[in-house]
C-alpha cells in the first residue's frame, strides 16, 4: 500500500470513528463513500472493508457508551439475532446487484435518511 493510501484511509478512519460514536453509523455512511471515491475501491469491496471496520469500532463505542449509561441492553438483546441474519442476507443480495445499481440505491438511502434527519422529529 503506498503512502498516499495510508493517509487517505487513516483519515477515513478516523472521521468514520468518530462520527460512529457521534451517532452511531460511519461504516456505511462515511467509510463505504470515502472508500470508493478516495480509494478507489469498487462498492461491492467497500462495504466488505466497511463492515470488517465497524466490528472494533463498534465493540470500542459501545463500551464507552456503556461507560455513559448510554447502552439499552434489552433492546440491544432483541436486535441482534435477527440483525445478524438481515447482514448475511443483504452481503448475499449483493452478489445479484450491479455496482451501478447498488451506488445509486445507496445514494438513494442516503438522501432519504437525510431529509428524515433534516425535516421530521
Amino acid at each position: 500500500m503506498e503512502l498516499m493510501q495510508m493517509m487517505w484511509a487513516a483519515i477515513i478512519g478516523l472521521v468514520g470513528g468518530t462520527i460512529g460514536g457521534l451517532f452511531g453509523v460511519g461504516g456505511g455512511i462515511v467509510m463505504v463513500p470515502a472508500l470508493t471515491f478516495l480509494l478507489g475501491l469498487p462498492i461491492h469491496m467497500a462495504v466488505g472493508t466497511s463492515l470488517l471496520v465497524i466490528i472494533p469500532t463498534a465493540l470500542t463505542g459501545a463500551y464507552k457508551h456503556h461507560g455513559l449509561g448510554n447502552l439499552n441492553w434489552k433492546i440491544g438483546a432483541m436486535l441482534v439475532p435477527l440483525a445478524m441474519v438481515g447482514s448475511y442476507l443483504g452481503a448475499w443480495l449483493t452478489s445479484y446487484i450491479s455496482a451501478g445499481s447498488l451506488k445509486r440505491g445507496f445514494g438513494g438511502f442516503l438522501i432519504l435518511v437525510g431529509c428524515r434527519l433534516l425535516f421530521f422529529k
